[in-house]
């Protein structure tokens, strides 16, 4: 029996190659978000989304957009935040009306509308300096070692491009500023613990082959792309929630494309479930400490 959302859904350019690397089309594109939609909306749902939309493919020319467009039908939900008007992707008709304009790469702000100074969860973004992974699976264990030893649950994916994401699930009722003071504090014990792997230094040019850790990503308005979001790489990568034996055993970005995610949910389920299910992690007794030694 075939949906009802696809069956009333009028693709435009449905054989157009969006990925030339593997000819992946744009209907296999919407295809893939149609059967992870369960698994991607809880992640989309109740925040600002930011696209990138590549309407002739991962090869030409590209554009974000924060603000809904004016050919909008008007059951598309929105929110207006800082004199823009973002979609916010509650729904399948939504996520497919999205992915019929090319919306490629899916980027979630740490927020949700409904508390927009209380992020959801602690993210760390690691990102490489030079070409080659080992080091940022290295980088990301050793973070999850930190993290463990202030008795925080972590969960890790894939950028989907050349990086990873650390999360923590935390109880809702920290600010950003909150979790600016923990990120500060954990990027500055990494960068003391492993000056050979971690940088603070903003400048590409002058961290050398150390991994940049992001303490300001997290911030009001700042988007990350959300699990399960294709990448406009060369290949269709899919930014990828994994376990932390994956990360021990080995892998690349390339081995998460739009072809093998389906069935791994099938397989694995939704590895990042703890996110918005089960335990929250509090950060009381940290901020504790920083407040009344590492700051004083």
């Amino acid at each position: 029996m075939v949906d009802p959302i696809l069956s009333t859904l009028k693709i435009s350019n449905p054989n157009k190659i969006m990925w030339p690397e593997t000819g992946t089309t744009k209907l296999e594109f919407i295809t893939y978000l149609y059967q992870v939609s369960d698994y991607i909306l809880p992640y989309l749902m109740n925040r600002c989304l930011t696209v990138i939309r590549f309407p002739d493919g991962v090869e030409g020319e590209s554009f974000y957009q924060k603000n809904i467009p004016a050919h909008a039908p008007s059951w598309i939900q929105t929110t207006l935040w800082k004199n823009t008007e973002y979609i916010v992707c509650n729904t399948k008709e939504t996520l497919l009306w999205l992915a019929n304009l090319a919306s490629l790469e899916l980027h979630i702000t740490f927020n949700r509308i409904e508390k927009e100074n209380y992020p959801t969860e602690l993210v760390f973004d690691l990102d490489p300096s030079v070409p080659g992974f080992p080091r940022v699976r290295e980088a990301a264990l050793v973070l999850r070692d930190a993290l463990g030893a202030l008795s925080l649950t972590s969960y890790a994916k894939t950028s989907g491009a050349t990086g990873m994401q650390v999360y923590v699930p935390l109880v809702w009722k920290y600010t950003y500023q909150d979790i600016r003071k923990v990120s500060h504090f954990l990027s500055t014990f990494l960068v003391e613990k492993r000056p050979d792997l971690f940088t603070v230094e903003r400048l590409k040019k002058n961290r050398g082959e150390k991994l940049y850790i992001d303490y300001v990503q997290q911030a009001p308005g700042k988007t990350l792309p959300a699990p399960y979001s294709l990448r406009a790489r060369l290949l269709p990568s899919v930014s990828t929630p994994v376990t932390w034996e994956e990360v021990e055993k080995g892998f690349v970005p390339e081995d998460f494309t739009i072809d093998k995610i389906p069935k791994r949910l099938e397989d694995k389920g939704d590895l990042f479930a703890p996110l918005h299910h089960g335990g929250k992690e509090s950060l009381d007794e940290v901020l504790e400490f920083i407040d009344s030694q590492w700051l004083n």
